[in-house]
Order: structure tokens, then C-alpha cells, then sequence
């Protein structure tokens, strides 16, 4: 932990795919600061939270989710809430960035595509509302990618939902501004976790993303959660409807 918010200490937070990944380094931060955290996947994540309240003194509440079912998902915040006091940061985090040719692509796999990375966003955001309005405001970050705004190739049915999202955090931040509850994007590049090591990064492929980053370095999970407890954290108070890349200096915005 390199700078300490405050005001996230005792802070509701909910965050999907919380066990593995970009979300195992975002549930740790916001654990370090202090924050009261609940967590979502399908996979098992007891160990997990053993060694999060090993490490950090603090315990994360694990709650077995498939955010496709978004009754259970509305179930697991309504649990979160119950135990921590309204949601008053959620982290849409789990995604599926399945590689596919758009030839090869069924009805069935479009749904279920949508339905991780664009569908379960919009209703957690749904649930997190009433809530966050009874707090008086709160802060929403949308994981988007920048796969989207480099238009590449190899996962259509993904990087539609990545436009969708930022769009619907755009709607969603005007929406309900009014009430003090922000939502924003936050646009990751090639963050090498375990999965995208073992399934897509190939060294070729490695090789030619590097040359088109400033910061000659790739990514790792823990140089993502600076930027999501900025946004989570009322430092960020007059931010909404914005869009934070954090890539290395791939693509450029403004």
C-alpha cells in the first residue's frame, strides 16, 4: 500500500470476480485501507479469504456467485449489505474475455457473452442504487478495457460489451449525479494475470504490445488498484462519467 484513503476505512464495498486476478489485487487494497469488503465468483475462494485476513488483518466476506443469474446477484448485495451497511462502492470487475472468430459465433455464446461483461454490470449497478442513495451518494467503477478503443480483433462479442459499458456509465453518471453517486470507467491494457498468462500471452504477441506502450513494462494486477481507490475514494469527489485508462501508454485520450 502505497498512499493510505481515509475516508475508505469501514467503506461497503462490493466487487465482483473479487477471488482471482485484477479482483484478488483490488479486494486486497481495498481490504489494506481498512474497508468492509464482499466478494463474488463462481469459484471456490475460502483460502482466498484466509490469507487476505492473514495478511491484512481484515477478513473479506466470500459470497458463491454466477453474476449471469442476476437474482443471485442481487442476493449476494442485499447479503453484502446486510452485513456491512449499504454498498456504497461496487467494483464491476468479472469479465470474459473468451478469444473467438465472429464467424464461429452462436447465438448461445453471444447471450452468454453479454451476459458476464455488459448484463450482470447494469443490474449490480440496479441494486447498488437504493442504497447508495439512503448513504447520501457513493462511487460505481465499470471495468471496461481498451481492447475496444484499439479495435482489435479476436473477440467481437467482448469488446462490444466494452462499449457498452462505458456508454452506460456515461447514462448511468448523468442519471444519477444529482445524488451524488459517480460512476465511472476504468479502462485497463494488458494486465498479465495467471489466465492470460496460461492462455493468451504468447511472447510474439507480448513482443508487439510492448512496442506500442510508453512505459516499457507490462502490466501487472497490483498497478491497477491505485486507480480504483481513487475513483472508490471521495478524493475523487467531483469525477464522474470519465473514462481512466491505465495501460502503459498504449492508446491515448482526449
Amino acid at each position: 500500500m502505497t498512499a493510505e484513503f481515509h475516508d475508505l476505512g469501514g467503506a461497503s464495498v462490493f466487487i465482483t470476480g473479487g477471488g482471482s486476478g485484477i479482483g484478488a489485487a483490488l479486494t486486497r487494497g481495498f481490504l489494506e485501507q481498512g474497508a468492509q469488503v464482499a466478494f463474488v465468483q463462481r469459484s471456490d475462494a475460502s483460502e482466498f479469504v484466509d490469507r487476505m485476513e492473514e495478511v491484512t488483518g481484515n477478513r473479506p466476506l466470500f459470497i458463491p456467485c454466477d453474476i449471469t443469474d442476476v437474482p443471485a446477484l442481487q442476493g449476494a448485495m442485499a447479503t453484502a449489505a446486510k452485513a456491512h451497511g449499504p454498498v456504497t462502492v461496487l467494483v464491476n470487475n468479472a469479465a470474459n474475455d473468451k478469444r473467438h472468430r465472429s464467424e464461429d459465433v452462436t447465438e448461445e455464446f453471444w447471450d452468454w457473452s453479454q451476459a458476464i461483461n455488459l448484463k450482470s454490470y447494469f443490474f449490480a449497478c440496479q441494486a447498488a442504487i437504493a442504497g447508495m442513495r439512503s448513504a447520501g451518494g457513493g462511487s460505481i467503477i465499470n471495468f471496461s478495457s481498451i481492447s475496444y478503443m484499439m479495435g482489435n480483433a479476436g473477440y467481437a462479442a467482448y469488446t462490444t460489451a466494452n462499449g457498452g459499458i462505458t456508454a452506460m456509465t456515461r447514462s448511468l453518471a448523468r442519471e444519477y449525479g444529482p445524488e451524488k453517486i459517480r460512476v465511472n470507467a476504468l479502462m485497463p491494457g494488458w494486465v498479465l494475470t495467471e489466465k492470460q498468462l496460461e492462455k493468451w500471452a504468447a511472447p510474439a504477441d507480448l513482443a508487439a504490445h510492448m512496442e506500442r506502450m510508453c512505459l516499457k513494462e507490462h502490466l501487472k494486477p497490483e498497478d491497477i488498484v491505485g486507480g480504483v481507490l481513487f475513483l472508490a475514494s471521495n478524493i475523487s469527489r467531483m469525477m464522474t462519467g470519465q473514462a481512466l485508462v491505465i495501460d502503459g501508454g498504449v492508446v491515448t485520450t482526449g
